[in-house]
């Protein structure tokens, strides 16, 4: 019932920029935490940028400064807005979506990715 959509992915030169967007649907109860994952060819998936409904927002050091979260929780949608974008930021980017379904209740969704790459 859940579904989640990743968009924005793309080819991009050194550099430039990108905006991705995930909307997550189904959902009946609140969302929790989101966030932004990659997966680059032959390397593990990591965790790029998450943001709670009230924390504070967490980045991986190799784009700390370079990539902003941020969330509409009315719409259910999280972006993920990419600066000075260089060729190690070439992945597939996935977003996941935490979703509560009571006070002890939640689980975790993944949308089927979006593909960023950086190439001149």
């Amino acid at each position: 019932q859940v579904q989640v959509v990743e968009s924005g992915g793309g080819l991009v030169q050194p550099g430039g920029s990108l905006r991705l967007s995930c909307v997550a649907s189904g959902t009946a109860y609140g969302i929790g935490k989101m966030s932004w994952h990659r997966e680059a060819p032959g390397k593990q998936r990591e965790l790029v940028a998450s943001i709670g409904e009230t924390d504070p927002a967490i980045y991986a050091d190799s784009v700390q400064g370079r990539f902003r979260i941020s969330r509409d929780n009315a719409k259910n949608t999280i972006n993920l807005q990419m600066d000075r974008l260089n060729s190690e930021d070439t992945a597939v980017y996935y977003c996941n979506v935490v979703v509560h379904y009571g006070e002890w209740d939640a689980r975790d969704y993944w949308g089927q990715g979006t593909q960023v790459t950086v190439s001149s």
